[in-house]
């Protein structure tokens, strides 16, 4: 049974929502206008938990989450919604149970998929998830709180094509940053600020580069601040100057620097007048060179070795060399015995170097042929797998250039499987 109404509200929620209501400019109509909104925040990991707490908190009508990921015990320093006890869950049933507890009366939606050109446009329209409002109405924010390139631009298209303000969020390490797109007469979109995706090379993520947990905190809670600016009518859209946050937690001025950014540019492939961007037919992975997308890695190297291939060689006669290409704190935590540090961006900097590393000759031939019995042997690791590609294949390169008689691989799934298959004692970070 519904409690009555008086002002739109409940007596539950007048008392729930007061301390925001009356605040000047916000009040009731405010808080209405958050009551009737709906929200998608693609991504429950270090920003969506944060944010999705305020949004719930703040009491916007329908939350919609979308996450394929499962919860894992890593995650757990940072992502403050999902605990223990949620472990192999998934991160969007994990997250909507989270939001439920917090806030009764709002409606949640569960999307446990990754988000793809072919279903993102059902999931913008029609609410398809466990609890869809019954108007089937576009939800009027979506905030990007993923961490990968396909992902941003498939969101980022889809979203300038429909002009639903998007609220953009991203940190690493000590930093992150925070903008808005789509919002605002002459607000930009995302391809108006980044035209084209980084290089592969460039990019770094959570899982090979570390984040402090405060700082996907800080940032996702600046996210849910931006939307319910929006949603509650805290700025005017024919006013509004858009700005891209910079936040550096290291900074020993200010932690915070805003640059403006300039409005909608006429030639933006995807909102300039003549766009040419139709998201349902872009290949986001191909368009970001392969890089991960929601977590998976497009694997272009088939000369692998496995865990239980190396550790048999280690067991054997041969003599290689094991190039660990974490940077040297990772390295510090835990390490195969026996291997050499060499931080990948020394490396690419430099392969040949690692080539003239002093190997001696092998002293006979492994039982496991064509694994550990080349003439020179370099294997490459790295904590998942992904990095120690990109310096096999530079290491690979210069010996090729040079004539060199040197096979070089990598370790198939890095120090996570080698630690599964072979070594469950070894410290996973």
């Amino acid at each position: 049974m519904h409690s009555p109404t008086f002002n739109g509200l409940t007596l539950h929620e007048n008392r729930r929502y007061g301390r925001q209501m009356i605040m000047d400019n916000f009040g009731l109509p405010s808080q209405l206008k958050l009551k009737s909104a709906s929200v998608l925040v693609v991504g429950s990991g270090g920003l969506g938990c944060p944010a999705l707490q305020y949004l719930s908190a703040a009491g916007i009508g329908h939350i919609g989450i979308v996450d394929h990921d499962e919860v894992e015990l890593s995650n757990l320093q940072r992502q403050i919604l999902h605990s223990d006890n949620k472990i192999g869950w998934n991160k969007a049933h994990s997250a909507g149970d989270a939001v439920r507890s917090i806030n009764p009366n709002i409606e949640v939606s569960v999307y446990p998929i990754s988000i793809t050109p072919s279903n993102l446009e059902s999931i913008l329209y029609s609410h398809d998830g466990a609890a869809a409002r019954s108007s089937g109405s576009l939800y009027d924010v979506v905030l990007d709180c993923t961490d990968n390139s396909p992902t941003r631009y498939l969101l980022a298209d889809a979203t300038s094509k429909f002009r639903i303000p998007l609220v953009s969020g991203a940190a690493l390490r000590y930093d992150g940053q925070l903008a808005v797109f789509n919002f605002g007469k002459q607000g930009p979109c995302y391809r108006c600020v980044f035209p084209k995706p980084p290089k592969p090379e460039t990019l770094g993520t959570c899982e090979e580069e570390g984040v402090l947990g405060s700082v996907t905190g800080v940032i996702g809670t600046l996210q849910a601040l931006e939307a319910i600016k929006i949603l509650a009518g805290l700025i005017d859209e024919d006013t509004y100057v858009p700005t891209l946050t910079l936040f550096s937690a290291l900074s020993p001025v200010s932690p915070f620097r805003t640059i403006k950014l300039r409005g909608r540019r006429p030639s933006c492939a995807a909102c300039g007048v003549e766009s040419s961007v139709d998201f349902d037919a872009v290949d986001y992975v191909a368009l970001c060179d392969g890089v991960k997308l929601l977590g998976e890695f497009v694997d272009v190297n088939s000369d692998r070795i496995q865990p239980e291939i190396l550790r048999k060689c280690m067991n054997g006669p041969n003599d290689f060399v094991i190039i660990d290409t974490r940077p040297p704190t990772e390295f510090g935590i835990c390490s195969i015995p026996g291997s050499k540090n060499v931080p990948l961006k020394e490396l690419l900097e430099n392969p040949a170097h690692t080539l003239n590393l002093n190997l001696s000759t092998p002293r006979g031939s492994s039982a496991q042929e064509g694994a550990c019995s080349a003439k020179r042997h370099i294997i490459c690791v790295c904590r998942r797998g992904n990095d120690s590609q990109k310096a096999a294949r530079a290491i690979k390169s210069v010996a090729e250039e040079y004539a060199m008689d040197v096979q070089v691989t990598d370790l198939v799934g890095g120090l996570v499987k080698w630690a599964q298959d072979t070594d469950p004692l070894f410290p996973i970070y």
